[in-house]
Order: C-alpha cells, then sequence, then structure tokens
C-alpha cells in the first residue's frame, strides 16, 4: 500500500502507525498547496478531496480520514495492540478519544497557521487551552492515553501537539504534555517516520 503524506501533517500519524505495525508500504509526498504529488500527479485525481493521509490499498482503493485511516492500519496487525479489539468497550473509548482530536485539538490548532491577526491568533489560542487542559487530564501521569500501552491515539496526539511549537504556542502549562511529546519521539517507529520525512536531522 501507499501512504500520500506531507511532512508534519496529521499524516504523521499514519506514517508512525505504518511503521509501529510493520506494515509493507511506500510513501509519496504532497504539496497540499498546489495539490500536486512528488511524481506531478494532481492529487485530487487520487484524493478529491485534497487532503492527506490518503492511503491506496492494494487494489488500488483509496481510503481517507485519519482516525479512519488509523483504524484500519491497526486492524492489519492485531498483535501489536494499537487498538482494542472491534466491537469493545476499549474500542469504542479509543474511537471518543480520537473523535476529541480530531475535532477538538486538530481543528483547534489549524487555524493557527493561517491567522495573521494578533487579536484572531490570540483568541483562537485561547479556545485550545480547556481542550488541551482535558486531554492533559486524560493522560494524567501514565505514559500514554491507554495507560502503558502505546495506540494509534497516541500517534495522532503526538503529530497534532507537534505543531504546537510551529504555531508559537507554549505548552509550558502541561508539563504532562510536554513529557509526552518527549516519550513518543523517542520510540524506534516515530524516530524513524520523522527522520524519513525531514522533520528531524539525523
Amino acid at each position: 500500500m501507499k501512504l500520500y503524506f506531507t511532512p508534519g501533517a496529521c499524516s504523521l500519524a499514519a506514517h508512525i502507525t505504518l511503521r509501529e505495525a510493520g506494515i509493507e508500504h511506500t510513501l509519496e509526498k504532497v504539496d497540499l498547496r498546489n495539490k500536486q504529488t512528488a511524481g506531478g500527479v494532481d492529487f485530487r485525481t487520487i484524493n478529491p478531496k485534497g487532503s492527506v493521509p490518503t492511503l491506496q490499498l492494494n487494489d488500488g482503493s483509496v481510503l481517507t480520514e485519519v482516525a479512519v485511516v488509523l483504524q484500519y492500519l491497526a486492524d492489519l496487525a492485531p498483535e501489536k495492540k494499537l487498538a482494542p479489539v472491534f466491537g469493545s468497550m476499549e474500542r469504542y473509548r479509543l474511537m471518543e478519544t480520537l473523535n476529541f482530536i480530531s475535532s477538538e485539538l486538530h481543528k483547534g490548532f489549524s487555524p493557527l497557521f493561517y491567522a495573521k491577526l494578533p487579536e484572531v491568533r490570540d483568541a483562537t489560542a485561547k479556545l485550545l487551552v480547556p481542550r488541551l487542559a482535558l486531554i492533559a487530564k486524560q493522560l494524567g501521569r501514565a505514559d500514554y492515553l491507554g495507560g502503558t500501552q502505546f495506540t494509534i491515539a497516541d500517534a495522532y496526539l503526538f503529530a497534532v501537539l507537534s505543531w504546537a511549537a510551529h504555531v508559537q504556542m507554549s505548552l509550558a502549562d502541561w508539563p504532562v504534555l510536554q513529557a509526552f511529546l518527549t516519550r513518543v519521539a523517542a520510540r524506534p517507529a516515530v524516530h524513524a517516520a520523522m527522520m524519513t520525512e525531514g522533520l528531524i536531522k539525523k
């Protein structure tokens, strides 16, 4: 299968999951601004939404939307325990967390990449504060959102929280989130994904 990605975007979560799951894959970089793949193809002919991650399956079909892509990949490697078994209450709790990250954090951070007026940035950042406080409370003193087991929710949260540095939003008020970022970044699969995307230097 092939993952269409943009360095540092939410597709990083899918890239991490592919590596954590040990799934054979190829990668193709996408310029989201111009909607062009590295191979020079109009990306909208592959995914009309024009967004990443876009996962092209071995049969040529395409799967989109980060929370769905992550669950699909996790279910391909159940032995890795990247998601609880489907149908269990634990799985629904995972989906609850994925939806919160998607709707409250992911979409909360996104405007900060484009807001130019200081008052707009400040207002947007202010809305994120209680949401970050909630996810920090959920994490608590545990290593990961699910306790000791790394899951796809952690991969997604890591990708989104990593944006704070790029939009000049401090996470100093939430040391558990800072520690979480450090902990996840140290995982071999995460390190490899970030190296491949050019997010860290060798």
